[in-house]
């Protein structure tokens, strides 16, 4: 066991002198020039990146989704946070939905409304399973 460790041992500091002395004879390598300018252009082009890729799809989506809440009428069916509803009441921040069975009610805010269906888009016959 101590043979092995005196080998591997060995090994290594030899391989250390003999990187250290091959260092040593090459010429010495010329000062980087531009580092701050070359730092300054990897965040120009990475705030670009993050700009085009991330932030103005979001913009747009994000004006979407208010013009479809903005544009919301009594009679709409609206899904909010997963419940699906026809809306009964418009308020300021909030909106009243009817539910599928007509006498309950659920008030929810007007920012977690995900879709909007017009009534012109309630062509389909609906479908209600019931067990």
């Amino acid at each position: 066991m101590k043979m092995n460790f005196y080998k591997l041992t060995g090994f290594t500091s030899l391989l250390l002198l003999s990187t250290q002395a091959w260092a040593d004879g090459e010429a010495a390598s010329p000062a980087r020039e531009g580092g701050l300018t070359q730092t300054l252009i990897m965040i120009a082009v990475a705030l670009g990146f993050f700009y085009l890729i991330l932030w103005k799809p979001e913009q747009k989506r994000r004006k979407a989704a208010e013009k479809q809440r903005a544009s919301m009428k009594v009679g709409d069916r609206v899904t909010a946070m997963g419940i699906i509803g026809t809306v009964a009441k418009i308020q300021d921040t909030t909106i009243v939905l009817k539910m599928v069975d007509g006498t309950s009610k659920i008030e929810v805010l007007k920012a977690s409304i995900t879709d909007v269906q017009s009534n012109a888009d309630e062509s389909k016959p609906e479908v209600i399973e019931s067990k």
